[in-house]
Formats: structure tokens, sequence, C-alpha cells
């Protein structure tokens, strides 16, 4: 009996530690880590010189509001995410006031008064599916790039890639990215 004490079989486990550890170190060099999608935007700064609020018309308010069915409701119209940018670009460039000699609108008298002035509110329920809201901000965005990028090649006869910087920043004045995101109450 003594003899099969000593030749019991053993494993050797010195090297597993080893080797879990390369196959640790494997799995995390190799697998992939997926980006969330986001929005790329530079807040304002905040105000520093109190009161902060602004008096402004009526009519340059631009509303979307969100639905927790994913349905866009446009100034008080329910329309389809094809629809916004058009509408946006006409409620930006309306020329209301007839001070802009770059805007080509329509001079509505429900639409804003200039570039300058008009706000997009945007509103979502709490439900919102993510990735529609980031659709509207995408419709929003092509918007104000298609202005700035037609006030760039009338005024400059330039691309936006070609602009200095100082004709960058006289486009983004002639069209500035003036977006109010309502807070979204939960219950």
């Amino acid at each position: 009996m003594r003899n099969s004490r000593r030749n019991a079989p053993s494993v050797n486990a010195g090297s597993m530690a080893d080797i879990a550890f390369l196959l640790l170190i494997f799995f995390l060099v190799t697998t992939t880590i997926s980006a969330e999608k986001g929005i790329l935007r530079k807040l304002p700064d905040k105000c520093a010189n109190p009161p902060c609020d602004v008096p402004f018309n009526e009519r340059n308010v631009f509303r979307i509001f969100i639905n927790f069915e994913n349905k866009i409701m446009a100034e008080d119209e329910i329309i389809e995410l094809e629809e916004l940018k058009d509408l946006v670009i006409a409620f930006i460039d309306n020329n209301g006031e007839n001070v802009c000699g770059y805007c080509n609108g329509e001079q509505q008298p429900n639409l804003s008064d200039k570039p300058s002035e008009a706000i997009i509110s945007l509103k979502h329920d709490a439900l919102t599916n993510y990735g529609m809201y980031i659709a509207v901000q995408d419709e929003i965005s092509d918007a104000y790039y298609d202005l700035r990028v037609a006030y760039a090649k009338k005024t400059f006869d330039k691309i936006p890639d070609e602009l200095s910087k100082e004709e960058l920043k006289a486009v983004k004045e002639a069209y500035p990215f003036i977006l109010s995101e309502v807070n979204v109450k939960r219950n």
C-alpha cells in the first residue's frame, strides 16, 4: 500500500494560472467594444451676468415634439421624419422682417424673422426611442449644414472645407445653431 501513494497520478497545475492569464489577455485584445452613438455639440457657456433670460418673439420659435410612439409633431402637426429638414430650413431662412439680404425665404408671417433669431425647440417624451431622438437631431443639424453650405457658396464661392477660420466664423454667425432642448419630465 505504501507504493500506491507514491505513484499516485498528479497534475502539474503550476502553469494553469499562466495559461488562464494569457487567454484573458488574448480575449481582451481581440474583442471590439462598440461605441455608443452620440451627439457632438458644444454647449453654451454658463450665464455670467444675470438676468440670463432673453426676450424673444413667439414666431421665432419652431417647436418639435417626439411622443412615446416616436411620432414627430412640428408646430402642432404630425409629420414624417423626412419632412423635418425642409420645414426647419423654411423656418430659419424665412426672412420675415425682410432685413436678411442672403435669405431665400418666402417671408411667411408665421415663420422666423431672421436666422439669428430662429430658435428650434425640441422636446421629447421620456419613453421616446433614443434612435428616433438622434434621427431628429440629425435632421436639424443637416438643415443648418445645408443653409451654411449654400451661404458659403453664395458669399465666398467656396465649400466649407475650403473656408478660412474668419470665413467659417462669418458663416456660423449668418446661420447660428440655436437649439433649445426642453427637460423631460418623468413620473
